[in-house]
């Protein structure tokens, strides 16, 4: 599987950075993971961290099972990385008001899976057109999806940090997960925080599908995303996975 990875997290205009994210590539499949932490006292900045490491531990374990019952599988996987989480935080006194969000895609050369809880997202896209973003679990996208408001007004909406769900260990984890077709050659899946994608226009977002596209490239949407928050940018977290070649079903 020849995968092309670009990625950048930067802390904004905020004192510590709570975005976390995480890959590891095989040769029998791929794990990304964006995470975007909430709560005070480092509780966020641990929870997303924490979260990366726990689906990290048991990528090789559950990546060989996945085939049967892919959503099954992949929800146990996060439940475990949840248990994790809360291993790793032990005593900590900041454990159970921190949470996290999540957007995680998984690649074989029979599926792309992607999972996600909360408002950060997984785009795919080819150079042409954006195929289908992930919805966020929050207030705006419910009344986007109502027919209230534009695409463009979630980003912009006074409650657009209002989520309906996302991680944390004392609850069981609420994250969708969809199967999708094996990702083809040339197309880009993106994964991010709303850091990002909260200033950056759809056809911008493109340029990530672009076969030139390269660090520099990402690092420049990053640092457009920054200053269109004028001042008061979020921690900003891109994660970009390009298929440079075909892949078969095994």
């Amino acid at each position: 599987m020849q995968l092309e990875l670009f990625e950048l997290s930067v802390t904004g205009d905020r004192g510590i950075n709570q975005d976390a994210m995480a890959h590891i590539v095989t040769d029998n499949f791929g794990l990304f993971i964006v995470a975007d932490g909430l709560g005070g006292h480092h509780g966020g900045e641990k929870a997303s961290n924490f979260f990366c490491q726990g689906m990290l531990k048991f990528a090789h374990t559950y990546s060989k099972m996945l085939a049967h019952d892919p959503v099954g599988v992949f929800s146990t996987w996060i439940t475990d990385a949840v248990n994790e989480m809360k291993l790793l935080f032990r005593n900590d006194q900041a454990a159970n008001e921190a949470h996290t969000t999540c957007a995680i895609l998984y690649l074989d050369n029979n599926m792309a899976l992607a999972a996600h809880c909360g408002d950060s997202r997984v785009y795919r896209m080819n150079p042409s057109e954006i195929l289908w973003r992930t919805h966020d679990h929050s207030i705006p996208q419910e009344l986007f999806d109502a027919g209230m408001i534009s695409e463009q007004d979630i980003a912009q909406h006074p409650e657009q940090n209002q989520l309906t769900r996302s991680i944390n260990i004392k609850s069981r984890h609420r994250a969708e997960i969809k199967v999708h077709p094996i990702i083809q050659h040339d197309e880009t899946f993106v994964l991010c925080s709303d850091g990002f994608w909260e200033h950056v226009k759809q056809e911008e977002l493109l340029q990530l599908a672009d076969s030139n596209c390269n660090d520099e490239c990402l690092a420049k949407l990053v640092r457009l995303s920054a200053y269109r928050a004028n001042g008061k940018s979020d921690n900003i977290t891109v994660l970009s996975v390009r298929c440079r070649t075909s892949i078969r079903p095994s």
